[in-house]
C-alpha cells in the first residue's frame, strides 16, 4: 500500500465508501510499513502482513492464509483480491472457508519477458475460481480472464478508476505555487509525468524524447514525480545525456497541485490497464500525449492522443512540442458522466458488496 494507480484507486474508494456499512481490512504481502498504512488505521481498517511470495516459498505462503482463514472465517463476507500475481492462491482458500472472493485486474500484461510469462502462469487459475471479476478496462479483464470472462458484463465488471474531480481541476494559484518552489518560470514550458519508475512506464524513451524536445526548446522542463526500482538508472541517464531541466520531486501526497504546473502529460507507456493519472491529468485540463499501448478506454475525453511506440523519439518531441500553447480546458462533467466521480463509484460498490452479503450470507 504504498502510492502507485491501484493502490491509490483503493484508497479513493475507501475514504469515500460509508464505513458505518462497509469497512475493509488489509492484508499486505510486505513486512515493511507502507505509505498509506496510518490513514487505513485511522479509518478504522486492519492491517496484517503475509510474506512476500516467491515460488521457493510457496508452501510457507500458502500455510499463512490456511492460518488466516482459519482464524479470521467469521470475520469477513467478502475477499476483494486486487493482487493479481498470487490471487489463485488466496481466493482459493478464502473459498473453501465460505469467503466471497472477487478476483480484480488492475493492469493489462505485456507478455514481452520471463516475469510477463510467470505473471500469466500464475495468475490464469484465477479464471477457474473467483466468484466475480472486476477490471479497470475491458483490455484488463480480457488480459487477465481471457476473452470470454472479459467480455461477459454478467461476470465481469468494469469499475472505473474514479478520483476526487474537484481537487484536481485547474488551479492558476496552485500552478503558480509550484513552479515558484521548483524554481520554474512562467514562460517555460512542462512535460510531466507522474507515475513509478519502473520499467512498464519507460522512463528512458520518455527521456529520449525529452532530449529532443531540448533541441528545439533549450528551456523546457522535465518534471518527474514518483520512485521506484528504476530511479537510479534513471538519474545515470540524465547524467549521461547530459539533461539539464529535469525535476525529480519523489513521491508526492499532493499529486494534484503538481499537475497545475504542467503543460503537457507525457505517457509513452509499454502497458496499462486504465492509469489513474491519465484520469487525474484530464480532470486537470492537460493535453495528453500517451502510446497506443494505453487501452483507448483511457481516452475519456478528446485531451488524450495515441501515437505508436515504433516512431521515434523526434518524432514524439516534434508532436509533444505542437501542445506549447495549449489553453488549459475544464472537462469535470465529461469525466462525471463518464462514471468517474469516485462517490459515485464508491456508492455503487458499497451497495455491490451489501447486496453479495445479502443473498450470500
Amino acid at each position: 500500500m504504498n502510492r502507485g494507480g491501484a493502490e491509490t484507486m483503493i484508497m479513493n474508494l475507501y475514504r469515500n465508501i460509508d464505513r458505518t456499512k462497509v469497512q475493509f481490512d488489509f492484508v499486505e504481502n510486505s513486512d515493511k510499513p507502507a505509505v498509506f498504512d496510518e490513514e487505513i488505521r485511522s479509518l478504522g481498517g486492519q492491517i496484517f502482513r503475509c510474506p512476500h511470495y516467491s515460488v521457493k516459498n510457496h508452501f510457507t505462503y500458502c500455510k499463512w492464509w490456511e492460518n488466516f482463514f482459519r482464524i479470521h472465517k467469521n470475520e469477513y463476507s467478502i475477499v476483494h483480491g486486487h493482487l493479481g500475481s498470487t490471487a489463485a492462491i488466496y481466493l482459493h482458500i478464502a473459498k473453501k472457508y465460505g469467503i466471497y472472493s472477487i478476483a480484480h485486474s488492475h493492469n493489462t500484461n505485456a507478455m514481452k519477458n520471463l516475469s510477463d510469462l510467470r505473471y500469466a502462469l500464475f495468475t490464469y487459475p484465477t479464471r477457474f475460481i473467483a466468484d466475480h471479476f472486476f477490471t479497470c478496462s475491458r483490455e484488463a479483464g480480457i488480459s487477465r480472464y481471457g476473452k470470454k470472462i472479459g467480455n461477459d458484463i454478467e461476470q465481469c465488471t468494469h469499475l472505473p478508476n474514479a478520483i476526487e474531480i474537484n481537487k484536481f481541476s485547474f488551479n492558476a494559484s496552485s500552478r503558480k505555487m509550484i513552479r515558484n518552489m521548483l524554481g520554474i518560470a512562467d514562460t517555460q514550458f512542462v512535460v510531466g509525468n507522474i507515475s513509478r519508475f519502473s520499467a512498464q512506464k519507460n522512463h528512458i524513451f520518455l527521456l529520449d524524447i525529452f532530449e529532443r524536445i531540448c533541441r528545439k526548446s533549450p528551456n523546457a522542463v522535465l518534471l518527474l514525480v514518483g520512485d521506484g526500482e528504476r530511479r537510479a538508472e534513471i538519474e545515470a541517464y540524465i547524467a549521461e545525456k547530459k539533461l539539464k531541466h529535469v525535476i525529480l520531486t519523489g513521491v508526492k501526497s499532493n499529486t494534484w497541485d503538481y499537475y497545475q504546473a504542467m503543460d503537457v502529460f507525457l505517457m509513452p507507456s509499454l502497458y496499462e490497464g486504465l492509469p489513474v493519472s491519465l484520469v487525474e491529468a484530464q480532470a486537470s485540463g492537460l493535453p495528453c500525449c500517451v502510446s497506443s499501448a494505453v487501452p483507448r478506454e483511457a481516452a475519456i475525453t478528446d485531451l488524450v492522443q495515441f501515437r505508436s511506440l515504433e516512431d521515434s523519439a523526434e518524432q514524439w518531441a516534434d508532436w509533444v512540442l505542437t501542445y506549447c500553447h495549449s489553453p488549459r480546458q475544464d472537462r469535470q462533467s465529461e469525466l462525471r458522466n463518464a462514471g468517474y466521480d469516485i462517490s459515485e463509484t464508491a456508492r455503487w460498490l458499497e451497495n455491490y458488496y451489501l447486496e453479495v452479503v445479502r443473498s450470500h450470507g
